[in-house]
């Protein structure tokens, strides 16, 4: 999925930060501490849990320099084309842009989640966050953390086939977590429990499905001119989407660690339900149609 190269992209609506000091995450790096981190929270897990897990509170402040290296560059669609911190600024821009509208459409009262791109280590308000732990949300300070060094990990780690709506997808789908927070999913999902049909399981697919419905409707959805951010998707782009979705799935991610697959333990879903949940939203192109826990009307 390629941006349009003359539409124009909002790089405040990113933060950005350089090199935490306190340096690298307590827990081991390396496939087997990265599935066991990504096991527990992968993509959004149990956010709410990740003080405890990780160590330490609060938000780094942004970086000056890297912000105005972000602003600096990240102007066009071609910037985004071009660049994968870029890319994950117009995909913001163009999810921003879709959920402000859809969501009021829906009876529900929207507000920007935070959004910030770090290198290898930060600070928010569930803990520390590394390059090891993969992207996240953070219900607390309601903001999406990515460290864009991720997507490397996701394709050589877990076989995702990569592509520039693989990439999106990750923030889609994080950027799905904070709509679950204002639609009220996380105030009745019990995300304690494990296994495919639980409610942990069931909060990451209805985010696949959500980022799903944006990807359905990403070529129209318009900048502050009117011109698209994205072009439409091609089958390249869908198939790259779903490789990305099932490469998190939990299977895979277990066998990844030289373990066996162990539905009785899942917590995001397997391969298959974290791709079918994606093309699902793609398909029926609804809130509601992704509603998992009856929180929204119709």
């Amino acid at each position: 999925m390629t941006f349009n190269e003359g539409s124009r992209l909002d790089p405040g609506r990113v933060g950005s930060r350089g090199r935490s000091a306190k340096g690298g995450l307590a827990i081991g790096g390396g496939i087997g501490g990265l599935a066991i981190v990504l096991l527990y929270m992968f993509l959004g897990g149990n956010p709410s849990d990740l003080g405890a897990l990780m160590g330490g509170t609060g938000s780094a402040p942004v970086d000056d320099t890297a912000q105005q290296d972000l602003a600096d560059r990240c102007q066009t669609g071609a910037d985004a084309n071009d660049y994968t911190d870029c890319r994950m600024v117009g995909t913001v821009n163009s999810l921003d842009a879709y959920w402000a509208e859809a969501l009021p459409a829906a009876g529900v009262d929207f507000a920007y989640p935070g959004i910030v791109l770090f290198d290898q280590a930060t600070q928010s308000d569930c803990g520390t966050a590394s390059s090891a732990t993969g992207p996240f949300y953070c219900p607390p300070d309601q903001t999406i953390y990515l460290d864009v060094s991720f997507f490397d990990v996701l394709a050589t780690d877990f076989g995702a086939s990569g592509g520039p709506l693989a990439e999106m997808y990750v923030m889609a789908h994080e950027y799905g977590h904070h709509i679950e927070n204002l639609v009220g999913v996380f105030d009745v999902a019990d995300r304690t429990g494990t296994g495919e049909d639980s409610d942990s399981v069931k909060v990451e697919l209805m985010a696949d499905c959500l980022a799903g419905v944006w990807a359905g409707h990403a070529a129209t959805v318009p900048d502050a001119s009117g011109t698209p951010y994205l072009a439409p998707l091609t089958q390249q782009d869908l198939d790259d989407a779903l490789s990305a979705a099932a490469a998190v799935g939990d299977d895979r991610i277990q066998e990844a660690s030289g373990g066996e697959a162990d539905p009785h333990t899942f917590t995001h879903g397997s391969a298959e339900q974290r791709a079918d949940a994606f093309a699902a939203g793609y398909r029926n192109g609804t809130l509601a149609a992704c509603d998992a826990f009856g929180v929204t009307d119709g």
